[in-house]
């Protein structure tokens, strides 16, 4: 990397990194570094009186700097907090050498440089608990500047805050946002909740494949990709539900995965390409006792992040004590449009949501209107966790048939804040009827319905072995993990989501800068400059661009002959 692809303060710290290696310090050093504590535990639990920790050894990231003549402070930070350090000269430096003082803290050592200490703690005149720092090692030498956020009586200023730069340099946004951890630590204890939950119950967690020949159990569209030894295409998993209720026909009576699912659709602040589920099936059950449980373990989720079933998102405060509301999707639909769906064929339904002003097209079936229906008047008014349940036949081809209407199907949906969070059914288990719904599935694709299931004959197959009763349940972890940390976005509780390409900014070809006689190497200087179309340099004058330039060459050590005025001014005529 040249100097010009540098900023001022990158050339600084390569230079330092050049003069510590002078110096005979290795920066980015391999052995070991043991420490025994951390920044959390020693604010927590020093005690002056006891004057516990005096021996020792933390590491972290160099977050300021005090430089104050032969005594100086600093303030590390590691994964658990920050703390201030306290350097004397002759102490860190006790021979004739003051190099490692002088030198390398002063004048070698950046913000955002890994740090490791030794010493022991004590309270400052001012009573800030604080590292006397008796050893200091460089553990990595950082070679770009941290964003600078400045703190003043508690506000914050020049945070780091824009969203994409966040999403897409999460690294840095866990650097200089620390509170960003703690919304992935209370994910992770999600998951650990939720696998220690279903762990005391006897049921086993098991891995099934991501690559698959059929993308099934979700009406979605797959991603594709080629499978170059075996020449076939095989698709990312849109759902894990099929492998794992071929489990259940093998023998296992309660089976539940953490999966990464794909699905090739729109993205916004609910929605990622790619997700995590958890799905659960459970022999000998229905979705009955599915709701039972689901409550259970949600509201144990609650208690467990927050210590009260109640639990703020947004403006709103979320009560997760179960039992949750419970009402029949016909008779939510009835509720906030007047119209019992209940016994009309596909053309009522189109005439019905023609006359509430619910847009549909002919590519869609009676299900996927239903689905249309409910989501635009009735989905959003479910604030608090409400169970939906008994879904029209059309709406559900993986589930049972409802034991006393045979038009609707034992299914639940929970919907918390206006979004559906988990989706659950008695499973059909039927081989003759799973098929008949799987091919109505082919003809809604031959309408043009690019959402419409595949037909897997080998799970068909599966059941004809025969499937015990069974119910199964998939919930969102990332919708989950937004409700319980209060993130308005998806991106938030992922750590790295997807993200459009970064744009760059339109520039003007070097060619275009090479006929106005301006040499090949000073186009590379004007763009490192930001002049990346010529219509930039005509609004300059020719003095202004000739120092600049000047100034750019010295500034930058690039070693350049200058250009002559004249040359200059004839570039932009």
């Amino acid at each position: 990397m040249s100097n010009l692809d540098l900023s001022e303060q990158e050339t600084i710290r390569r230079n330092s990194l050049q003069k510590l290696r002078e110096l005979g310090i290795n920066p980015y050093p391999a052995n070991e570094f043991k420490i025994n504590t951390s920044t959390k535990q020693i604010l927590e639990q020093f005690d002056p009186e006891t004057n516990n920790f005096q021996d020792i050894t933390i590491a972290g990231r160099l977050m300021n700097q005090r430089i104050m003549g032969k005594a100086s402070f600093a303030e590390l930070q590691d994964e658990s907090g920050k703390i201030q350090l306290y350097l004397n000269r002759d102490e860190i430096c006790p021979g004739e050498d003051k190099s490692l003082y002088n030198d390398v803290f002063k004048k070698l050592l950046d913000i955002g440089d890994i740090i490791g200490v030794t010493g022991y703690v004590f309270i400052t005149q001012m009573g800030e608990t604080s590292v006397h720092v008796k050893t200091l090692t460089l553990l990595s030498k950082s070679l770009r500047p941290l964003p600078v956020v400045k703190e003043k009586e508690g506000t914050l200023f020049d945070a780091f805050t824009d969203p994409e730069q966040r999403y897409r340099q999460r690294y840095l946004d866990l650097i200089v946002n620390p509170q960003v951890r703690e919304v992935f630590v209370k994910r992770t204890r999600i998951i650990n909740n939720m696998r220690e939950f279903f762990n005391q119950k006897g049921y086993l967690e098991v891995e099934t494949p991501i690559l698959q020949p059929i993308p099934g159990g979700a009406a979605a569209r797959p991603f594709i990709t080629h499978h170059n030894a075996l020449n076939i295409p095989l698709y990312l998993r849109v759902a894990n539900e099929l492998y794992l209720k071929r489990l259940i026909v093998g023998g296992f009576e309660g089976v539940y995965e953490f999966s990464k699912d794909f699905r090739n659709e729109g993205m916004d602040r609910t929605h990622n390409p790619e997700f995590t589920v958890m799905e659960i099936y459970v022999a000998y059950k229905d979705y009955n006792w599915m709701m039972e449980m689901t409550e259970e373990m949600i509201e144990r989720i609650a208690l467990a992040l927050h210590g009260t079933t109640e639990v703020t998102v947004g403006d709103k405060v979320i009560d997760f004590k179960r039992p949750f509301k419970r009402i029949t999707m016909t008779d939510s639909i009835k509720e906030f449009t007047g119209i019992d769906i209940l016994g009309m064929d596909e053309d009522a339904l189109r005439a019905a949501c023609k006359g509430i002003g619910v847009e549909v097209d002919e590519t869609m079936g009676k299900g996927k209107i239903i689905d249309e229906i409910f989501g635009e008047k009735c989905e959003g008014h479910y604030i608090q966790p409400t169970f939906v349940l008994d879904y029209p036949v059309e709406m559900s081809p993986l589930c049972k048939k409802h034991r006393d209407n045979p038009d609707l199907t034992e299914r639940f949906e929970l919907m918390v804040n206006g979004k559906e969070l988990c989706n659950a059914y008695s499973e059909l288990n039927d081989p003759i009827d799973q098929l008949g719904r799987f091919q109505d599935q082919l003809k809604l694709s031959e309408k043009g319905d690019n959402e419409a299931m595949f037909i897997d004959m080998d799970f068909v197959r599966s059941l004809e072995y025969g499937m015990p009763p069974t119910s199964g349940m998939g919930i969102g972890i990332d919708r989950l993990a937004m409700l319980m940390t209060n993130s308005s976005s998806i991106q938030d509780v992922l750590l790295f989501p997807q993200m459009k390409p970064e744009k760059r900014a339109e520039e003007d070809s070097a060619e275009m800068f090479e006929a106005l006689g301006i040499p090949s190497v000073w186009v590379e200087v004007l763009r490192k400059m930001n002049y990346k179309k010529i219509a930039q340099l005509k609004e300059i004058k020719a003095s202004k661009l000739f120092n600049d330039l000047c100034g750019f060459n010295k500034k930058n050590q690039l070693g350049l002959p200058n250009p002559g005025m004249d040359e200059v001014t004839k570039w932009l005529n």
